[in-house]
């Protein structure tokens, strides 16, 4: 198996819970890994964007080659375009769809949502009003890893075990809020994947 992924969004939006969650399911499967650093402005409000690669065999650059990538995962959906080039023909690019406006001359939802939607493989949802709805808003990006799984080659159930051991420290609501979070980010792209069938 083999998942090479492009996390894309803002500093504060929760790249590194997302790294870490697949990280651990990774480590739990018994799978290499490798990361690259989260580059960018990584305070709030500045783009960043992380590579995660995760594979049965052996890893050698923890970097992805344009043209490469199997997801790019997003947590803000201008931030999605930005890597467009490492997507792959045949890959996912997977964005949530509100925005967080960080710049002045940020550019039309209509021209950007059209830009993902020339995509042959996309899912973009609004993970900010399902987090708001069965978890917290806080937890858009653990909803948009929910929304990413079905094309991360790791078992759901290693996901859910991954944020039991990130978030297990801060208490049982704050992991059930997390788990019921990625859940839903699954159903969601179930539920696009099937009204496309």
């Amino acid at each position: 198996m083999k998942s090479d992924i492009v996390l894309a969004g803002v500093g504060g939006q929760g790249i590194l819970s997302i790294a870490a969650t697949i990280g651990m399911a990774a480590v739990d499967k018994d799978l290499h890994l490798k990361q690259a650093e989260v580059h960018g402005m990584s305070q709030r409000g500045g783009d960043v964007q992380s590579h995660l690669r995760v594979s049965s065999n052996p890893i050698s650059s923890d970097l992805i080659p344009r043209g490469k990538a199997d997801i790019i995962l997003s947590v803000e959906p201008m931030e999605s375009l930005r890597y467009l080039p490492y997507l792959s023909k045949s890959g996912w690019l997977v964005t949530n769809t509100t925005p967080f406006v960080n710049i002045p001359n940020y550019p039309e939802m209509e021209e950007v949502m059209a830009k993902v939607a020339e995509q042959p493989n996309h899912i973009a949802i609004d993970a900010d009003k399902i987090a708001a709805e069965v978890a917290t808003k806080r937890s858009s990006n653990i909803v948009m890893l929910g929304a990413a799984s079905p094309f991360i080659d790791i078992e759901f159930s290693a996901l859910e075990e991954g944020l039991r051991k990130i978030f297990g420290r801060k208490g049982d609501a704050v992991v059930e809020s997390n788990i019921n979070a990625l859940r839903a980010g699954r159903a969601a792209t179930e539920e696009i994947l099937a009204s496309r069938n």
